[in-house]
Protein backbone atom coordinates (compact mmCIF):
# COMPACT_ATOMS: atom_id res chain seq x y z
CA UNK A 1 0.00 0.00 0.00
CA UNK A 2 2.82 2.37 0.95
CA UNK A 3 4.63 1.60 -2.30
CA UNK A 4 1.43 2.34 -4.24
CA UNK A 5 1.03 5.72 -2.52
CA UNK A 6 4.69 6.55 -3.18
CA UNK A 7 4.18 5.70 -6.86
CA UNK A 8 1.13 7.99 -7.07
CA UNK A 9 2.94 10.85 -5.32
CA UNK A 10 6.01 10.44 -7.53
CA UNK A 11 3.84 10.44 -10.68
CA UNK A 12 2.11 13.64 -9.56
CA UNK A 13 5.46 15.28 -8.81
CA UNK A 14 6.78 14.24 -12.22
CA UNK A 15 3.76 15.68 -14.01
CA UNK A 16 4.11 19.03 -12.20
CA UNK A 17 7.84 19.12 -12.91
CA UNK A 18 7.41 18.41 -16.62
CA UNK A 19 4.64 20.96 -16.83
CA UNK A 20 6.87 23.64 -15.35
CA UNK A 21 9.70 22.68 -17.68
CA UNK A 22 7.37 23.03 -20.63
CA UNK A 23 6.34 26.48 -19.42
CA UNK A 24 10.00 27.49 -19.23
CA UNK A 25 10.57 26.23 -22.78
CA UNK A 26 7.65 28.35 -23.96
CA UNK A 27 8.79 31.54 -22.26
CA UNK A 28 11.54 33.94 -23.30
CA UNK A 29 13.20 35.69 -20.34
CA UNK A 30 10.04 35.05 -18.35
CA UNK A 31 8.22 37.82 -20.20
CA UNK A 32 6.38 36.60 -23.26
CA UNK A 33 4.73 33.18 -23.70
CA UNK A 34 5.68 31.44 -26.91
CA UNK A 35 3.25 30.13 -29.47
CA UNK A 36 5.01 27.31 -31.38
CA UNK A 37 3.00 28.24 -34.50
CA UNK A 38 3.64 31.98 -34.17
CA UNK A 39 6.29 32.22 -36.87
CA UNK A 40 4.14 30.39 -39.42
CA UNK A 41 1.06 32.35 -38.36
CA UNK A 42 2.92 35.64 -38.85
CA UNK A 43 4.06 34.58 -42.32
CA UNK A 44 0.60 33.57 -43.43
CA UNK A 45 -0.96 36.80 -42.20
CA UNK A 46 1.51 39.17 -43.84
CA UNK A 47 3.14 37.31 -46.75
CA UNK A 48 1.40 35.58 -49.63
CA UNK A 49 4.26 35.60 -52.15
CA UNK A 50 8.01 35.01 -52.24
CA UNK A 51 10.79 36.27 -54.48
CA UNK A 52 14.33 35.15 -55.23
CA UNK A 53 17.08 37.70 -54.71
CA UNK A 54 20.86 37.31 -54.27
CA UNK A 55 20.60 33.55 -53.84
CA UNK A 56 17.94 33.65 -51.10
CA UNK A 57 14.19 33.25 -50.99
CA UNK A 58 12.37 36.20 -49.43
CA UNK A 59 8.83 36.62 -48.15
CA UNK A 60 7.04 39.76 -49.36
CA UNK A 61 4.85 41.59 -46.87
CA UNK A 62 1.32 42.49 -47.86
CA UNK A 63 -1.45 43.75 -45.60
CA UNK A 64 -3.12 46.66 -43.89
CA UNK A 65 -2.22 48.49 -40.68
CA UNK A 66 0.85 46.33 -40.01
CA UNK A 67 4.03 47.42 -38.31
CA UNK A 68 6.34 49.12 -38.48
CA UNK A 69 4.39 52.32 -38.70
CA UNK A 70 1.76 50.97 -38.79
CA UNK A 71 1.58 51.08 -42.58
CA UNK A 72 -0.08 49.63 -45.65
CA UNK A 73 2.09 47.06 -47.45
CA UNK A 74 1.84 45.99 -51.08
CA UNK A 75 3.62 43.19 -52.94
CA UNK A 76 3.39 45.33 -56.08
CA UNK A 77 5.98 47.65 -54.51
CA UNK A 78 8.57 44.87 -54.60
CA UNK A 79 10.19 43.33 -57.67
CA UNK A 80 13.48 41.95 -59.00
CA UNK A 81 14.59 43.27 -62.39
CA UNK A 82 16.31 41.47 -65.27
CA UNK A 83 19.73 42.24 -63.73
CA UNK A 84 18.76 40.60 -60.46
CA UNK A 85 18.44 43.86 -58.52
CA UNK A 86 15.76 44.29 -55.89
CA UNK A 87 13.46 47.30 -56.15
CA UNK A 88 11.54 48.65 -53.15
CA UNK A 89 9.00 51.40 -53.55
CA UNK A 90 6.66 53.60 -51.52
CA UNK A 91 3.71 54.60 -53.69
CA UNK A 92 0.29 56.21 -53.38
CA UNK A 93 -2.70 53.98 -54.15
CA UNK A 94 -5.38 56.16 -55.79
CA UNK A 95 -8.05 53.53 -55.16
CA UNK A 96 -7.57 53.31 -51.41
CA UNK A 97 -6.17 56.85 -51.11
CA UNK A 98 -3.34 55.46 -48.98
CA UNK A 99 0.43 55.26 -49.20
CA UNK A 100 1.81 51.73 -49.47
CA UNK A 101 5.25 50.47 -48.41
CA UNK A 102 7.59 47.53 -49.09
CA UNK A 103 9.18 44.85 -46.90
CA UNK A 104 10.92 41.55 -47.60
CA UNK A 105 12.59 39.05 -45.29
CA UNK A 106 14.46 35.79 -45.75
CA UNK A 107 12.61 32.50 -45.49
CA UNK A 108 15.64 31.11 -43.63
CA UNK A 109 17.43 32.38 -40.52
CA UNK A 110 21.05 33.51 -40.73
CA UNK A 111 23.58 33.64 -37.91
CA UNK A 112 26.96 35.18 -37.10
CA UNK A 113 28.95 36.64 -39.99
CA UNK A 114 29.32 39.63 -42.29
CA UNK A 115 26.15 41.08 -43.84
CA UNK A 116 26.46 43.49 -46.79
CA UNK A 117 23.92 45.49 -48.78
CA UNK A 118 24.87 47.26 -52.01
CA UNK A 119 22.45 50.16 -52.46
CA UNK A 120 21.57 52.36 -55.43
CA UNK A 121 19.56 55.34 -54.27
CA UNK A 122 19.75 58.84 -52.81
CA UNK A 123 19.69 57.64 -49.23
CA UNK A 124 21.03 60.98 -48.01
CA UNK A 125 18.02 62.76 -49.50
CA UNK A 126 15.21 60.57 -48.22
CA UNK A 127 12.14 62.44 -47.02
CA UNK A 128 12.06 63.03 -43.26
CA UNK A 129 9.19 60.53 -42.91
CA UNK A 130 10.82 57.74 -44.97
CA UNK A 131 12.82 54.88 -43.44
CA UNK A 132 15.13 52.46 -45.26
CA UNK A 133 15.92 49.47 -43.04
CA UNK A 134 18.63 46.81 -43.46
CA UNK A 135 18.51 44.50 -40.47
CA UNK A 136 18.06 41.23 -38.64
CA UNK A 137 14.77 40.87 -36.81
CA UNK A 138 12.97 37.92 -35.16
CA UNK A 139 9.74 38.24 -37.17
CA UNK A 140 7.02 36.21 -35.51
CA UNK A 141 9.52 34.14 -33.57
CA UNK A 142 9.65 33.50 -29.85
CA UNK A 143 11.66 36.64 -29.10
CA UNK A 144 9.69 39.75 -28.10
CA UNK A 145 9.71 43.00 -30.05
CA UNK A 146 12.47 45.37 -28.95
CA UNK A 147 15.01 42.56 -28.66
CA UNK A 148 17.38 40.54 -30.85
CA UNK A 149 17.66 43.14 -33.60
CA UNK A 150 20.66 44.56 -35.48
CA UNK A 151 19.78 47.62 -37.57
CA UNK A 152 21.24 49.81 -40.24
CA UNK A 153 18.61 52.48 -40.87
CA UNK A 154 18.48 55.63 -42.93
CA UNK A 155 15.82 57.84 -41.41
CA UNK A 156 15.30 61.24 -39.79
CA UNK A 157 12.31 60.00 -37.78
CA UNK A 158 10.22 63.01 -38.76
CA UNK A 159 12.89 65.56 -37.78
CA UNK A 160 14.35 67.37 -40.79
CA UNK A 161 17.41 68.48 -38.79
CA UNK A 162 18.38 64.99 -37.61
CA UNK A 163 21.25 62.88 -38.92
CA UNK A 164 19.95 60.33 -41.41
CA UNK A 165 22.33 57.43 -40.68
CA UNK A 166 21.61 55.10 -37.75
CA UNK A 167 23.29 51.99 -36.34
CA UNK A 168 21.29 50.19 -33.64
CA UNK A 169 21.55 47.02 -31.55
CA UNK A 170 18.58 45.91 -29.48
CA UNK A 171 19.42 43.74 -26.45
CA UNK A 172 19.10 39.98 -26.58
CA UNK A 173 17.20 40.02 -23.28
CA UNK A 174 14.46 42.34 -22.06
CA UNK A 175 15.61 42.81 -18.50
CA UNK A 176 16.14 45.82 -16.25
CA UNK A 177 19.21 47.84 -17.15
CA UNK A 178 19.51 46.54 -20.71
CA UNK A 179 18.52 49.03 -23.38
CA UNK A 180 19.25 49.54 -27.04
CA UNK A 181 22.64 50.82 -28.18
CA UNK A 182 22.56 53.33 -31.04
CA UNK A 183 24.58 55.97 -32.88
CA UNK A 184 23.55 58.39 -35.61
CA UNK A 185 25.69 60.01 -38.26
CA UNK A 186 25.37 62.40 -41.23
CA UNK A 187 25.44 61.12 -44.81
CA UNK A 188 26.38 63.30 -47.79
CA UNK A 189 26.73 61.62 -51.19
CA UNK A 190 28.00 62.73 -54.57
CA UNK A 191 26.48 59.67 -56.27
CA UNK A 192 23.86 57.04 -55.53
CA UNK A 193 25.97 53.92 -54.90
CA UNK A 194 26.74 52.94 -51.32
CA UNK A 195 27.69 49.82 -49.34
CA UNK A 196 26.43 49.09 -45.84
CA UNK A 197 27.53 46.22 -43.64
CA UNK A 198 27.76 44.79 -40.18
CA UNK A 199 30.02 42.05 -38.90
CA UNK A 200 28.14 40.15 -36.19
CA UNK A 201 29.96 37.95 -33.67
CA UNK A 202 28.92 36.61 -30.28
CA UNK A 203 30.83 39.40 -28.54
CA UNK A 204 30.72 42.43 -30.82
CA UNK A 205 29.09 44.04 -33.86
CA UNK A 206 31.03 46.30 -36.23
CA UNK A 207 29.05 48.59 -38.55
CA UNK A 208 30.30 50.33 -41.70
CA UNK A 209 28.78 52.57 -44.34
CA UNK A 210 30.88 53.32 -47.42
CA UNK A 211 30.71 55.30 -50.65
CA UNK A 212 30.36 53.12 -53.75
CA UNK A 213 29.87 49.37 -54.03
CA UNK A 214 32.99 48.25 -52.21
CA UNK A 215 34.31 45.08 -50.64
CA UNK A 216 37.25 46.88 -48.97
CA UNK A 217 37.22 49.50 -46.23
CA UNK A 218 38.10 52.51 -48.38
CA UNK A 219 35.93 55.63 -48.64
CA UNK A 220 34.17 55.19 -45.33
CA UNK A 221 31.12 57.28 -44.57
CA UNK A 222 31.02 56.09 -40.97
CA UNK A 223 32.02 53.10 -38.84
CA UNK A 224 31.34 52.10 -35.25
CA UNK A 225 31.82 48.96 -33.16
CA UNK A 226 29.57 47.87 -30.30
CA UNK A 227 31.54 45.81 -27.76
CA UNK A 228 29.87 45.23 -24.40
CA UNK A 229 31.82 43.65 -21.54
CA UNK A 230 32.36 39.88 -21.95
CA UNK A 231 30.04 39.18 -19.00
CA UNK A 232 27.19 41.10 -20.62
CA UNK A 233 27.81 40.32 -24.31
CA UNK A 234 25.35 37.43 -24.56
CA UNK A 235 22.61 39.53 -22.97
CA UNK A 236 23.26 42.58 -25.15
CA UNK A 237 24.03 40.91 -28.48
CA UNK A 238 21.63 38.50 -30.28
CA UNK A 239 22.99 34.96 -30.10
CA UNK A 240 20.60 33.05 -32.38
CA UNK A 241 20.09 32.99 -36.14
CA UNK A 242 17.46 35.45 -37.39
CA UNK A 243 15.63 36.40 -40.59
CA UNK A 244 17.10 39.28 -42.59
CA UNK A 245 14.81 42.17 -43.52
CA UNK A 246 15.02 44.89 -46.13
CA UNK A 247 12.23 47.45 -45.97
CA UNK A 248 11.17 50.90 -47.07
CA UNK A 249 8.44 52.44 -44.94
CA UNK A 250 6.86 55.55 -43.44
CA UNK A 251 7.60 56.66 -39.89
CA UNK A 252 4.41 56.43 -37.81
CA UNK A 253 2.54 55.83 -41.06
CA UNK A 254 2.83 59.52 -42.04
CA UNK A 255 2.79 60.37 -45.75
CA UNK A 256 6.01 61.68 -47.32
CA UNK A 257 6.14 65.38 -46.47
CA UNK A 258 6.86 66.15 -50.13
CA UNK A 259 4.02 63.85 -51.32
CA UNK A 260 6.37 62.09 -53.74
CA UNK A 261 6.85 58.33 -54.28
CA UNK A 262 10.17 56.77 -53.26
CA UNK A 263 12.22 54.01 -54.83
CA UNK A 264 15.46 52.39 -53.63
CA UNK A 265 17.36 49.67 -55.49
CA UNK A 266 19.36 47.01 -53.67
CA UNK A 267 21.91 45.77 -56.16
CA UNK A 268 22.99 42.81 -54.08
CA UNK A 269 22.92 41.29 -50.60
CA UNK A 270 25.66 38.99 -49.31
CA UNK A 271 26.28 37.09 -46.11
CA UNK A 272 29.65 35.46 -45.41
Amino acid sequence: MKNYIRTILYSCFLLVFLSNCRKEELTDTGLNPVNPNEAESFRLKSATTTIKFSGYDWYVKEGSALGPGPNEWSASNVWVDSEGKLHLRISFNPTTQKWECADVWTTTNLGFGKYEWFIDGNIDQLDKNVVLGLFNYPSGLRYPDGSNEIDIEFAKWGDESANIGNFVVWPARLISGYSKWSVSFPVSLTGTYTTHRFNWTSGSITFQSLHGWRLDDNNLIYTKTFTPSPKKAKSYIPQQALPVHINLWLFRGAAPSNNLPVEVIIGRFTKS
